[in-house]
C-alpha cells in the first residue's frame, strides 16, 4: 500500500513539474509582450503550444495576467478555429467549409470521415489518435477543396483521396504491438 502511495505522489510531482515548465513558457510570453492586452492572441497561441489545448483554468490565468475579462479571453479563444478548448488527437484534420470548398465536395469529405471514424467535427476518436474539425475558410480557394492534416495544407482533395491519406497517416503512426508468444520463443531459442 505504501508503495502505491509513493508512486502516486511521484507521478503527481512529475505532473506538477511538467505543468510548471509549461506555465513558465506562458509566463515568458507574457513578459516578452510586457503583459500588453493586445498580445492576447500571441499568449493564447503560446499557451496552446505548451499545453496542447486551452482549458478553463489556463484561460482564467491568461485573463488575470493580462487584466482582461474572462469573457473577452474566452471569446477570442472560441472565435479563431486555431484554438481548441479540448484535448486534440495525435493527428488532426481541418476541412475547409468555405464556399469554393463546399461546392467542390468538402461536405462529402466531412461526411465520409464522420462515418469512417465515428466522430463529429470538433471531436476526437476514443483512442485519441484522430481529431476532426471544420473551418469557415482557410484562404486557399484556388486549391478547393482544401484541408489541413497535421499542419500540412492539402488541396484539390476528394473524399476518397482524403480517406486514403488519413488511413496511411494513422497506420504509419501506430506502434506495433509485440506478440506475447514471440518473447517466449526467443527465450527458448537462446536457452
Amino acid at each position: 500500500m505504501l508503495g502505491a502511495v509513493a508512486r502516486r505522489n511521484e507521478a503527481a510531482s512529475r505532473d506538477q513539474n511538467q505543468t510548471d515548465a509549461r506555465l513558465n513558457l506562458v509566463d515568458r510570453a507574457l513578459k516578452r509582450f510586457q503583459f500588453q492586452q493586445d498580445a492576447l492572441i500571441e499568449v493564447l497561441h503560446t499557451a496552446q503550444e505548451a499545453f496542447g489545448f486551452l482549458d478553463e483554468d489556463l484561460l482564467i490565468y491568461v485573463a488575470r495576467q493580462l487584466k482582461l475579462p474572462l469573457s473577452w479571453v474566452f471569446g477570442v479563444a472560441t472565435f479563431y478555429h486555431f484554438f481548441s478548448l479540448k484535448p486534440q488527437g495525435e493527428h488532426n484534420c481541418i476541412v475547409c467549409m468555405g464556399t469554393a470548398c463546399y461546392v467542390k465536395r468538402a461536405a462529402e469529405i466531412v461526411a465520409l470521415l464522420q462515418s469512417e471514424y465515428g466522430i463529429e467535427p470538433g471531436q476526437t476518436t476514443d483512442d485519441g489518435a484522430f481529431s476532426l474539425a471544420t473551418a469557415r475558410c482557410l484562404g486557399s480557394c484556388g486549391l478547393a477543396p482544401v484541408l489541413v492534416v497535421d499542419g500540412e495544407v492539402l488541396g484539390r482533395e476528394t473524399p476518397e483521396s482524403t480517406l486514403a491519406k488519413l488511413k496511411q497517416i494513422l497506420a504509419s503512426s501506430q506502434r506495433p504491438v509485440p506478440d506475447a508468444g514471440s518473447g517466449l520463443r526467443l527465450q527458448e531459442a537462446t536457452a
